[in-house]
């Protein structure tokens, strides 16, 4: 493996033959690109490459020009390949139309057949393409499963001598990815071999992204496998790649701003209904595009782009909404106007990130911190390429957090400092589905064999054989392959087939409900199951693609919500799950290092200006900027208070909330989180809520836990039983109940049709706990959400007394500063009496259930509105009656139950708290009950407020789902 050089130069198309060369005169191209002055001449000689380059600068020609001279040489020594000769694999179908676009002419020139192949593809051309053969065919990865298992298409694919993976970083990091890797071990059981070429952003590890494409070299052929297929797998397959790597740093320019409030903006937030803050980001995106001719609005969730897009809209900003839940006929239509000059702006999210052509982009805005260096370059790098121009990029920051967090990325990515991608190792969700899918190849096959091919995929390096052989009696046990014990070989199943076709992805299956405009009877995007199910009802409001829309019917049946559009500003914005981007630690210590050199400048008696203009030439921003990033950093000296740091934690209290201020990143401190959450409620047997973010962990905790229950957390607990405490604390967690539900459906385990509603999360944790599935769901929620070695090591630094940790009695400036993440545009902070009309709505809409807590024999499920004023049960007349969420079995059972363990008991208490208070106060505390993360010791604190003015009583519930809202996804 070796980097290389440049010194190709301006002759790289002299690597190529003369029928290409002629054609690149009659396209215009005069000079190579340089990714094509670097990467043609390896790839021209046939090694295998990776290339790490912006999007735009001519990636697809890079990889595909010695792909075409290649394919027009071997026509021309050996006439024409009856199977396909390339695939060009891309993660996105929306790549396909573009990919199509852009190679046809090539094809067209070089009489070459290019083809695209997907799930869309109708079955007229999918026959087509099997009884004649494109040269080049554009697919996608899941459709690459189907095609390995059809007759004509293997004989077909037989033939590749080329495959090129597009957006490769974006497969490392994903299942879909570990998927992938072993189908192309598949594919070469067919080929006999083939080169390996992936394009890419740029990567903080590309040795490891290059393995990741190539896999594991062969020296010798295992007879075992040779045996098994009668045929001879290729050995020796030449497994070392080239890395052709573009600087990136010095072709982006970045800008870093937080808006200082004008009078306009007090104008502008009462015709947007938001705040005077939230006017200037509006404002300031506004005229961003308005000084550019194409600009793309990049935003970290989709929700901030409905929201950020309905208020642009409302100054009638040339610009439309995009993201992966719009229907694909609105993204197409989007991206043709944008790319036509119809639009000026487009709002978007991570899937913009890709190479979808959208045509030529001045400039880029990203609105609140990019979380990640990869994603700045990602994002910036799709401006300015048209005329080789410096890509310029402007963030727009919301927060002290925010701002100091973007000024650290800017300057990282400037530098080039990216981030290494999380890879998948030993996926065995994936491990059993390529298993069925070689069963599906071979009908049968030595487990020996089977061990091997995936053993020469990346991820699967390390795989042991247990684990392996684990999987394998799951398969078995599941009825999807027969394991031949004697014989060591599995064969297909009763359950092999319909498996695999409904499985042909790795993406987890999560129901989503089809939106219907009804005046034009189209479909204008999807809503998640979860959205629907909690907030949606008739006549309820929400914004999509923008716009404000009432829902007028939902048809369960067919997953269906049928809207009309309205002008109402008071919708909910739609809710998606699992968008929190990790900020990394490396970013979050740089955080902690730009306060502590501002706090000593504070602390000798600096200016704001001054520490601003000392700042300033390291990092891309005007001192106003850098200063709105300060005051919490003055106060904090000011009120003689130590700054944290990576080797300097602190330790705060305030009222019921415990605050550890630990620059760490998300991951860390999740882990950390987690771990203090389940050991200080274990030692003093009460429950502790935590919500996290990159700077600091906040907890919830009951009077009377103090400081010194999570100093003696941290001090005592061994690093080495980290791992084996974090299990601990996640067994009955939601998140791990979700993540085993998804894990079982890709072993087969659990059949679509059951469903976590007929068959319930606890119970089928406990069923599958001894189980693959229970490992392979507790290794992706620690590869996902935790960073288990590196905590650990905060804990022996801690310990050893290298990083420092001081206890606080009261809350510290910097640690209330917490960031507001997630909450762009959504309301002002003080809603207005629409704002508390809606929510009103809802909750009266809501369902709820109702149990009594006395006989236990009556449950009933029921809105709001329908509970009487002071509830009761029918069997036995008592007013007992705990109100709960309506999903909430496993309460109702724990009350039915003797008090058998821990979690039983914790339920049941939960439920009495709430009849306690049904009891108390009915039907108001019922409303507050029902109100979304609210449970019976919100409920009373909000209850204890006696508010005279109902809308109080509403602001309190709203408050309190915002604070959720931050929260959601750190409370089990």
């Amino acid at each position: 493996m070796s980097s290389s050089g440049s010194q190709a130069g301006a002759d790289a198309f002299r690597h190529l033959g003369d029928t290409v060369r002629s054609a690149l005169s009659d396209r215009g191209f005069s000079q190579p690109t340089e990714p094509q002055r670097r990467a043609i001449p390896p790839l021209a000689a046939g090694d295998n490459a990776l290339v790490l380059a912006p999007t735009g600068t001519g990636k697809t020609e890079t990889a595909m020009l010695p792909v075409f001279d290649s394919l027009v040489a071997h026509r021309a020594a050996h006439g024409s390949t009856d199977g396909f000769a390339a695939l060009y694999i891309t993660p996105l179908r929306a790549l396909n139309r573009d990919m199509r676009e852009r190679l046809d002419w090539w094809g067209e020139t070089l009489d070459l057949e290019i083809d695209v192949r997907h799930g869309d593809t109708t079955d007229y051309q999918r026959q087509q393409q099997a009884d004649d053969p494109p040269d080049v065919l554009v697919t996608t990865p899941e459709t690459l499963q189907a095609m390995l298992t059809g007759s004509k298409l293997r004989d077909a694919l037989g033939d590749v001598r080329h495959v090129i993976i597009d957006e490769v970083h974006e497969l490392a990091a994903s299942k879909r990815g570990a998927q992938l890797t072993v189908g192309l071990e598949r594919l070469q059981l067919l080929s006999g071999g083939f080169q390996r070429i992936g394009l890419s952003a740029t990567v903080g590890d590309p040795e490891a992204v290059g393995r990741f494409l190539t896999g594991k070299r062969e020296t010798d052929k295992p007879p075992a496998v040779e045996t098994a297929l009668d045929s001879e797998p290729p050995s020796g397959v030449d497994r070392s790649f080239e890395i052709v790597s573009v600087d990136v740093g010095s072709r982006v320019a970045f800008t870093v701003t937080r808006p200082e409030i004008t009078p306009e903006d007090e104008r502008l937030a009462g015709e947007l209904a938001t705040t005077e803050e939230m006017a200037s980001h509006v404002r300031t995106i506004r005229d961003a595009v308005a000084d550019n001719e194409s600009t793309l609005v990049f935003v970290n969730t989709r929700q901030t782009a409905e929201a950020l897009g309905s208020r642009l809209k409302k100054l009638d900003v040339s610009l439309e909404v995009h993201h992966g839940s719009l229907a694909r006929d609105v993204r197409i239509d989007v991206e043709d106007r944008f790319k036509n000059g119809d639009l000026a702006g487009l709002v978007c999210t991570s899937s913009m990130e890709l190479g979808i052509d959208v045509g030529r982009v001045d400039h880029v805005v990203q609105y609140g911190s990019p979380r990640e260096v990869a994603r700045l370059l990602q994002r910036v790098g799709r401006a300015g390429h048209r005329h080789d121009q410096v890509s310029q990029g402007t963030v727009i920051t919301t927060d002290p957090d925010d701002t100091v967090e973007s000024l650290v990325i800017a300057r990282r990515a400037s530098e080039g400092l990216v981030e290494s991608t999380a890879i998948h190792h030993g996926s065995l969700d994936v491990l059993a589905n390529q298993l069925v899918g070689l069963l599906m190849d071979f009908d049968d096959v030595s487990a020996r064999a089977a061990y091997e091919i995936c053993r020469r995929a990346a991820p699967f390096h390390e795989l042991a054989e247990e684990r392996f052989r684990a999987v394998v009696r799951e398969l078995h046990s599941n009825r999807l392959c027969w394991l031949d014990e004697d014989a060591d070989r599995l064969e297909t199943a009763g359950g092999t087939w319909q498996y695999f076709y409904q499985n042909l992805s790795m993406i987890p299956d999560e129901e989503s409900y089809e939106v219907y405009d009804m005046s034009s009877r189209t479909q204008i995007g999807t809503l998640d199951e979860r959205f629907v199910v909690n907030f949606a009802a008739p006549g309820e409001t929400f914004i999509q693609r923008g716009e404000m829309w009432r829902i007028n019917d939902i048809d369960e049946d067919e997953a269906r919500v049928n809207v009309a559009p309205i002008a109402d500003p008071g919708g909910e914005v739609p809710s998606w799950v699992g968008q929190e981007i990790p900020v990394p630690a490396a970013v979050a210590n740089e955080g902690g290092e730009i306060r502590e050199i501002a706090g000593e400048q504070f602390a000798r008696g600096a200016e704001t200006d001054a520490v601003a203009r000392d700042l300033a030439p390291r990092y891309p921003a005007d001192n106003p900027t850098i200063e709105s990033a300060l005051d919490p950093i003055e106060r904090q000296i000011e009120s003689d208070h130590p700054i944290p740091t990576a080797s300097r934690l602190i330790l705060e209290a305030q009222a019921s909330t415990v605050r550890l201020n630990s620059p760490f990143g998300h991951e860390i401190n999740e882990t950390l989180g987690r771990l203090l959450a389940a050991l200080v409620g274990q030692r003093t047997g009460s429950s502790v809520g935590m919500s996290v973010d990159p700077y600091r962990i906040e907890f919830e905790v009951p009077s009377g836990v103090g400081l010194s229950a999570f100093r003696d957390v941290l001090l005592s607990t061994d690093p080495a039983h980290l791992e084996s405490h974090l299990e601990l604390a996640l067994k009955g967690s939601e998140t791990l109940k979700f993540t085993v539900t998804q894990v079982a459906a890709k072993f087969g385990s659990l059949k679509r049709y059951q469903g976590r509603g007929r068959f319930g999360g606890d119970r089928l944790l406990e069923a599958l706990e001894d189980t693959p599935v229970y490992e392979e769901a507790l290794r992706e929620v620690f590869h996902r959400d935790l960073a288990v070695d590196d905590a650990a090591d905060v804990l022996r630094q801690l310990q050893a007394g290298e990083i420092d940790l001081e206890l606080v009695g009261e809350a510290t400036p910097l640690g209330g500063s917490g960031s507001t993440h997630g909450q762009e545009l959504l309301v002002p902070e003080n809603a207005d009496a629409s704002v508390i009309e809606t929510l009103q709505k809802r909750l009266r809409n809501d369902r709820i259930l109702l149990c009594c807590c006395h006989c236990t024999e009556w449950e009933h499920t029921t809105k709001v509105r329908r509970v009487r004023e002071q509830p009761e049960c029918p069997e036995c007349g008592s007013t007992r009656i705990a109100a709960l969420n309506p999903w909430a079995e496993e309460v109702v059972t724990a009350v039915r139950a003797e008090q058998k363990d821990s979690e039983q008991e914790r339920q049941t208490k939960r439920a009495y708290r709430a009849a306690n208070l049904v009891q108390s106060h009915g039907k108001q505390a019922v409303i507050a009950l029902a109100a979304r993360g609210v449970g019976p010791d919100t409920a009373a604190r909000i209850i204890n407020n006696f508010r005279e003015d109902e809308a109080d009583f509403y602001r309190d519930i709203l408050a309190e789902e915002r604070q959720y809202a931050r929260t959601q996804s750190f409370w089990d």
